[in-house]
C-alpha cells in the first residue's frame, strides 16, 4: 500500500513540472518555455486571439468579398512550439503547428484544415528576417505548371496587430501573385 501511495504522490508532484508551460487558468495561451529555442518567441506578439478580415482570390482572378475570421494562437508542447487555429463563419476551420528546428535554423509549419484531410500535412519552411517579418515557403507549381512556391508573409507585426499574405511566387520572386490576404487586430492577450 505504501508503494502505491508513493507512486501516486510522485505522479501528482511530477505532472505540474512536466506541463508547467501549457495553457492553464492563469495562462490561457500557455507560456514560452525558457529552454525553447529563442526563435519560438518570434510569434510572441501573436499569442492570444485576434479578430481578422480575410479575403481570397476567386477562380477568375478577382477578389472575393472580405469575410470575418478569428485567429487564436497559443504555446503548445510545454512551451516549445506554437499552435494556431482559425475559425470562420463559413464553417471551415484550420490550424498549424509551428516548430523551430535549431539545427536547420528554420521554422517548420504543418497546416491542417476541416475543409480537407490529406494523408500528409503540407509543410512550410522559413524564418524571421531582418525587417521582423516571418516568411515561409512551400514548393508549389502554378496552374500552368511553372515551378514556384506558395509564400506566406507575416508582416507589420506588433503587440496589437499583424498582416498576413499568401502568394504564389516563381523561384527568383520576379513574379508574385497574391491569392489570400488577412488583416488582424488583437482582442485577447
Amino acid at each position: 500500500m505504501k508503494s502505491v501511495l508513493y507512486i501516486l504522490f510522485m505522479i501528482a508532484v511530477s505532472v505540474p513540472a512536466y506541463a508547467q508551460y501549457e495553457s492553464s487558468a492563469e495562462n490561457p495561451y500557455g507560456k514560452l518555455n525558457p529552454d525553447a529555442p529563442k526563435e519560438v518567441a518570434d510569434f510572441a506578439p501573436l499569442i492570444g486571439v485576434s479578430s481578422c478580415s480575410t479575403v481570397a482570390r476567386a477562380q477568375d482572378g478577382t477578389w472575393n468579398e472580405p469575410g470575418e475570421m478569428t485567429w487564436k494562437w497559443q504555446y503548445v508542447l510545454n512551451g516549445q512550439a506554437v499552435q494556431d487555429e482559425t475559425f470562420t463563419n463559413n464553417g471551415v476551420h484550420a490550424g498549424s503547428i509551428r516548430q523551430f528546428n535549431a539545427d536547420s535554423a528554420a521554422w517548420y509549419v504543418h497546416y491542417y484544415s476541416s475543409g480537407s484531410v490529406p494523408s500528409i500535412l503540407p509543410a512550410w519552411k522559413g524564418e524571421k528576417n531582418e525587417d521582423g517579418d516571418i516568411i515561409l515557403y512551400r514548393e508549389q507549381q502554378a496552374p500552368n505548371g511553372m515551378d514556384g512556391f506558395y509564400k506566406i508573409n507575416f508582416t507589420d507585426i506588433t503587440d496589437s496587430s499583424f498582416e498576413w499574405l499568401g502568394e504564389w511566387v516563381n523561384p527568383d520572386e520576379s513574379i508574385k501573385y497574391p491569392v489570400w490576404k488577412i488583416s488582424c487586430t488583437k482582442t485577447e492577450s
